[in-house]
């Protein structure tokens, strides 16, 4: 009789830790789905790796991101970003020109909002998982140079401390759960681990 109640006992308990794993799993999910919809990369990439064509690169950047800095503030959505950002790649595409141009740089810039892979990307506040996301991207020349990227919407890379990326990233809609993930917060450091496993098998697939 024993035997049986132990027997009984220790399946409930499978049961419940198995409902408990898929619902965990669930969770993690749900929170690679928040990220790949409320996320926006920036995507620059240099023409070689040359010391000058690197330099040339940031100086891009620079001017992508102060042409857009101002209006993005103004945003509450990915959607409205992409929006914004659409109905201004025609001027983001020359601005990028015309630094090559004042550099005395021959190759012209391309840009465009596309979706494409990402690795796992460490910033000095916070991390991003692996994974396919919708990004801006500003391609020089032939683009065979190292890339730089971060984050357009929400303005992740402005803030200059983990509690100003909290804000901001609350502010945008991220989850308690994703927020801690990207900022390392001990308690879900297993969450990020598995979003970064889903995105480099979302990577692989892609």
């Amino acid at each position: 009789m024993d035997g049986v109640i132990m027997f009984k006992i220790i399946k409930r308990m499978l049961v419940l830790t198995l409902v408990a794993a898929l619902l965990y799993t669930g969770s993690v999910i749900y929170s690679k789905y928040q990220l790949r919809n409320q996320v926006l990369r920036l995507h620059v990439v240099a023409n070689s790796n040359s010391e000058e064509d690197q330099a040339v690169k940031l100086k891009v950047r620079d001017a992508i991101i102060s042409a857009l800095e101002e209006d993005l503030v103004r945003v509450d959505t990915k959607e409205q970003a992409q929006a914004l950002i659409s109905s201004k790649l025609e001027e983001l595409e020359q601005i990028a020109n015309q630094v090559l141009e004042s550099e005395g740089v021959d190759e012209r810039a391309t840009v465009s909002l596309t979706h494409e892979g990402f690795d796992t990307r460490d910033y000095e506040t916070f991390s991003l998982p692996a994974g396919v996301y919708d990004s801006l991207r500003v391609t020089i020349g032939s683009g065979e140079g190292e890339n730089w990227w971060c984050v357009v919407f929400p303005s992740l890379c402005i803030p200059a401390a983990t509690e100003e990326v909290e804000d901001v990233a609350a502010g945008a809609g991220f989850s308690d759960s994703v927020t801690g993930a990207i900022t390392g917060k001990k308690e879900y450091r297993l969450r990020f681990f598995l979003l970064d496993c889903l995105g480099r098998l979302e990577n692989f697939f892609a």
